[in-house]
């Protein structure tokens, strides 16, 4: 008989982890989740430009471009969070199928996933490239293209925010006692177009690692006292152009 997984592991790392899987098969979403793909639909009318106008609410931004990166980053993080946390945890990458998951966007925190019955998936493929293709292919190229149609906002800097994200997942997981050979499946993923190139991934210790990126988020945008992220190329925040 083939194993059903216990994806309630992944919840235990952290809410970014979560993944609500259905427990038999036709079993439905519960009330509230729409299809994944919605979530990457452009334009000004689109669930994703809702949410940076919300995101640019809340952190008191004028500038759309500062809102859809830190949104992008979070999301990215969410997806990370469950592709790679799967994968040491459980040694699969779940399906998440734009078409056949479901996303609800709730008022506060990360956005909720839920995919179909899902037996152990039997991929025969290096977890690396199980990884590449369901979380780079198949979420943030689609995610990175819808939030270029609603901010002016560089394709390097999100996948900047993207290797950001894989590199906080990983510390995440160090830090619940995830099996070691996390390291090196970052690494490989880094060193792989489009994320390669955009930053160094550095050992810290038998399991810990650091990450500085070459590209910023723009969080130091947000207002005075914001500060940078602790992996920015910047040590401070930059100086105002003249003019």
């Amino acid at each position: 008989m083939t194993p059903v997984l216990d994806y309630r592991q992944l919840a235990a790392v952290g809410p970014y982890f979560a993944l609500d899987v259905a427990t038999a098969p036709g079993e439905g979403p519960p009330p509230g989740f729409r299809p994944l793909r919605e979530l990457y639909a452009g334009g000004p009318d689109s669930l994703l430009a809702g949410r940076v106008r919300v995101v640019a609410q809340r952190l008191g931004t004028a500038e759309p471009r500062v809102a859809a990166s830190i949104l992008h980053l979070g999301l990215a993080a969410r997806f990370w969070s469950v592709g790679l946390g799967s994968a040491l945890l459980l040694g699969v990458v779940p399906d998440l199928d734009p078409d056949r998951a479901r996303v609800r966007v709730p008022d506060q925190g990360p956005i909720d996933l839920w995919t179909p019955y899902a037996p152990a998936p039997s991929g025969r493929e290096p977890l690396t490239e199980r990884l590449h293709q369901s979380v780079v292919q198949g979420q943030l190229t689609p995610l990175g293209a819808a939030v270029r149609t609603v901010a002016p906002i560089a394709g390097r800097l999100l996948w900047g925010n993207a290797a950001s994200a894989l590199a906080g997942a990983l510390r995440m997981l160090d830090a619940h006692g995830a099996p070691g050979h996390g390291r090196a499946l970052v690494a490989e993923l880094l060193d792989r177009p489009p994320l390669a190139g955009t930053g160094v991934l550095r050992a810290l210790g038998p399991r810990g690692t650091a990450f500085r990126r070459n590209s910023c988020c723009l969080y130091y945008r947000v207002g005075p006292g914001a500060g940078v992220c602790g992996d920015c190329c910047f040590t401070r925040p930059p100086e105002p152009r003249a003019g």
